[in-house]
């Protein structure tokens, strides 16, 4: 099954912690940006924090 991902911009569907899985803009999240990050429900997934570019976020837990 594939992971779900969130781009930034979209609402947190369930609170938890969050990292980025990729860049939108195709790149990999190979820049070392393995920052985790909390989200509330409801939430706006933010840019990624090493690159401030659109980045695919995934729940770790």
């Amino acid at each position: 099954m594939a992971k779900q991902t969130y781009k930034t911009g979209e609402k947190a569907p369930e609170s938890g912690t969050f990292k980025v899985d990729s860049l939108v803009n195709g790149s990999s999240s190979s820049s070392g940006d393995n920052t985790e990050i909390q989200m509330e429900k409801g939430e706006q997934f933010p840019p990624s924090p090493s690159s401030n570019e659109a980045a695919n976020w995934v729940k770790v837990s």
